[in-house]
């Protein structure tokens, strides 16, 4: 018996279990190191890393297998519905990156089947991961910045009020809960109510956090999240966005398939007649006598920002994880917490507000002291083989592309963040014994800096 890509069956099974053997490959970022004999001082401990094993790898090959669809197929379509779910939406469009998806919620405000902005006003923090603010810039909207607080690193409410009350024509609020905390989001939402916003959630970082137990994701009329290896789930490259309205879930798939009319998914792209039951008809208002394919009919400037298929089917497989890689990451931030906490001289940590649970993306510590900077400590833990990262690009108006959009000295916490802060990986990939060896490795620096003690944690 033979399977829709002309595999025999026993063929196909074989392949697969010499997937499944082959797993670990030689180097998957941190995943075969994570089962090996850690050394300290000579192992990598990856900063980040996917959390998967042989059944994606599996899920993946078997769909390039079966052969029927190589671009956005049923396993997209299939992920999608469960995807909507984990975030509390109704509809779920994956594309190619998470960045995308940030390009598609911005993109779908100038619509004319929507609001039609143009040339308006967007709040967004000035700190954080340029995807957030570029897409604001490529759709001719003006970004506002408002500062963040320190330890947090989440956009500063006060100063959001405030913009809104002294800068004319905003009408939108976009920004991602750091590194999967959200702020006070029921001030959030009531600045949106009052000021008639429209609220762009970037929850990149934040998948699997809630808020009054409700899904970070939920929130905002559009939501947009990250499927890159380093993200709580990965497919790869991959991003999604999420809304509950039929009419802009329509939109954001045809912004993201070149700009078609054509509303088709998975199988139904194969039906003669199409969703819609009059595939060819008189499409185009100005030539109403001309019968056209709803296929080549376009209604939104749009761009090619379709995933594979086969980033579905790892999807899918990531999606059993969920629940575990959440659980985790709490785990490994709620360590290192209670560590960074014995210093409360030295650093500010990042609090979480009693209404949320948070699935932490980074851990990120400032340094509160003129004892040692930043740059000294993670020169330090790199010598050790423990990779650090920047808080993303700090005060995003240092930066050569966003100089010129206003004064960096302007948002004196965002430059401190850009100075003193740095994040430490959560991955559930790692083991205690790395943990502890980068607990050990810190207290030794501080130690040598003449800093007090602690005791083991």
């Amino acid at each position: 018996m033979a399977t829709e890509g002309g595999y025999p069956d026993p063929m196909r099974q074989d392949i697969l279990d010499l997937v499944r053997r082959y797993w670990p490959p030689p180097s998957l970022y941190g995943v075969k190191a994570a089962e090996e004999e850690f050394v300290p001082g000579k192992s990598l401990i990856p900063y980040s890393g996917p959390t998967w094993n042989e059944e994606e790898l599996a899920e993946a090959i078997q769909a390039l297998l079966e052969g029927q669809w190589l671009v956005s197929g049923e396993r997209v379509r299939e992920f999608e519905r469960a995807f909507s779910k984990k975030v509390g939406q109704e509809y779920t469009l994956m594309v190619n990156s998470g960045s995308s998806a940030n390009l598609l919620m911005v993109s779908a405000l100038r619509s004319k089947r929507l609001f039609g902005f143009s040339e308006v006003g967007v709040i967004t923090p000035v700190s954080g991961f340029p995807t957030t603010v570029a897409p604001i810039l490529q759709n001719g909207f003006k970004p506002v910045f408002v500062d963040v607080e320190l330890g947090s690193l989440n956009l500063d409410l006060e100063q959001v009020e405030a913009r809104l009350k002294d800068t004319p024509n905003v009408k939108a609020l976009m920004f991602a809960h750091t590194l999967g905390n959200p702020p006070d989001m029921d001030r959030v939402l009531d600045l949106c109510r009052r000021y008639d916003l429209v609220f762009l959630e970037d929850n990149c970082d934040s998948l699997g956090s809630t808020w009054g137990g409700a899904p970070l994701g939920s929130f905002g009329l559009l939501s947009s999240c990250s499927f890159y290896p380093a993200h709580h789930l990965t497919t790869g490259e991959g991003g999604a966005v999420s809304t509950s309205k039929p009419e802009i879930e329509k939109i954001l798939r045809s912004l993201a398939w070149w700009g078609r009319d054509c509303y088709c998914v998975g199988n139904a792209n194969l039906l003669e007649n199409g969703t819609c039951k009059k595939r060819f008809n008189n499409w185009l208002p100005v030539l109403p006598d001309l019968v056209v394919d709803h296929k080549y009919v376009y209604s939104e400037i749009g761009y090619n920002l379709k995933p594979l298929d086969l980033q579905g089917a790892i999807g899918l497989a990531q999606l059993r994880k969920y629940d575990w890689i959440h659980r985790r990451r709490k785990e490994v931030a709620e360590s290192y917490r209670s560590f960074f906490l014995q210093y409360p001289d030295l650093f500010h940590l990042p609090e979480a507000h009693p209404k949320s649970d948070v699935s932490w993306f980074h851990f990120a510590v400032t340094i509160a002291t003129d004892r040692f900077s930043r740059d000294e400590l993670i020169r330090f833990l790199e010598s050790r083989r423990i990779q650090t990262r920047n808080f993303f690009a700090g005060n995003i108006l240092c930066h050569p592309a966003f100089e010129h959009l206003g004064d960096f000295n302007d948002y004196p916490n965002a430059l401190r963040g850009a100075r003193s802060s740095f994040l430490l990986g959560v991955s559930p990939n790692l083991r205690e014994d790395q943990i502890e060896y980068v607990k050990s490795s810190v207290r030794e620096f501080i130690e040598t800096h003449g800093a007090p003690g602690a005791s083991a944690a």
